[in-house]
């Protein structure tokens, strides 16, 4: 049997991880607290049902791995429980004596005029930025301490399979677009904004995991070519050869809308990623280990291929 790669968390990314190291032939074990799963499994891929938070049952998730991801995601309300997952990770991927790759977003760099490198400290003055530039710091202490071999791998906002309700380009834009609905987006449409392909994200960690180069630095992962978010959803409509309708959610109507939906009310600290361009350059990446993202329109019609897959499931 190949080595064993352990993958925390089976949302949209810890799937798509998956896929890549399927792809590669790889024995992956997926790890969630419910044991529950929305792929099948085959003689590649077990199952377990447990909490990484706990570092006990995170060491048993982790026995015999050569490389941990950590790709768990939490709806907004719960980002306060993140540290202790990660601390839990990193005892189980310590205990296995396995490489740790983290799966990051943009959050910790806060506010940024121009380009957003890999080069630029983390800034945060938000609550959920702040949580993620402490993680991150933390792992690279670990790395740096020689406890531990630590790759970050950081994203924009994703889209792809399985990048559905909590995605901003997922069922709002493309379940809606397919239904013949006008795509829900928010902030200001014609901003510049980076979106990752889910797929190239997963692809993206793995190969973090096989480049030994790769450790004690964060990287920003192969995305497409930054475009407005009303170009992206055009681009969406495009390929259903449909005239695009779009609704963009201003400011006010997201605070009013916080009084009553929790996960609305922590959005709003994010805002500012849509009201101004947010540009990820992920050329650093793509020139070290020669990968360059899927094209847009290849993306979006694959992710426009699962919806409908998942529709008439």
């Amino acid at each position: 049997m190949s080595e064993l790669h352990v993958v925390f968390g089976t949302g949209p990314l810890g799937l798509a991880v998956m896929r890549a190291l399927r792809g590669r032939g790889k024995h992956v074990r997926m790890v969630n607290r419910s044991s529950r799963v929305r792929f099948e499994k085959d003689a590649q891929t077990e199952v377990g049902g447990m909490d990484a938070a706990d570092p006990s049952q995170a060491r048993e998730a982790c026995e015999g791995a050569a490389v941990v991801y950590h790709c768990i995601g939490l709806p907004y309300p719960r980002w306060t429980e993140f540290p202790s997952i990660a601390a839990g990770i990193v005892a189980g991927a310590s205990s296995a004596g396995a490489k740790l790759i983290y799966a990051d977003n943009l959050y910790a760099y806060g506010a940024v005029d121009g380009p957003i490198s890999e080069d630029l400290p983390l800034n945060a003055v938000t609550k959920k930025g702040r949580i993620r530039a402490g993680i991150a710091q933390s792992l690279m202490n670990v790395h740096n301490a020689g406890k531990l071999r630590v790759a970050i791998g950081r994203g924009s906002d994703f889209f792809g399979p399985f990048a559905t309700d909590a995605a901003m380009m997922g069922g709002r834009v493309f379940g809606r677009a397919l239904a013949g609905k006008s795509a829900q987006v928010i902030g200001n449409p014609d901003r510049l904004h980076t979106y990752t392909f889910i797929d190239d994200f997963g692809k993206a960690l793995v190969t973090l995991g096989e480049h030994d180069e790769a450790l004690g630095k964060a990287w920003h992962v192969p995305s497409t070519p930054t475009i407005t978010t009303r170009s992206f959803v055009e681009k969406v409509y495009g390929e259903l050869g449909k005239r695009t309708k779009l609704n963009a959610a201003p400011r006010f109507s997201i605070a009013l809308l916080g009084q009553f939906d929790e996960n609305v009310r922590e959005l709003r600290e994010m805002l500012y990623q849509f009201e101004r361009d947010f540009v990820m350059d992920s050329s650093r990446f793509e020139s070290t280990f020669g990968v360059r993202p899927t094209p847009l329109n290849e993306s979006i019609r694959r992710t426009l291929d699962w919806y409908r897959s998942r529709s008439l499931s």
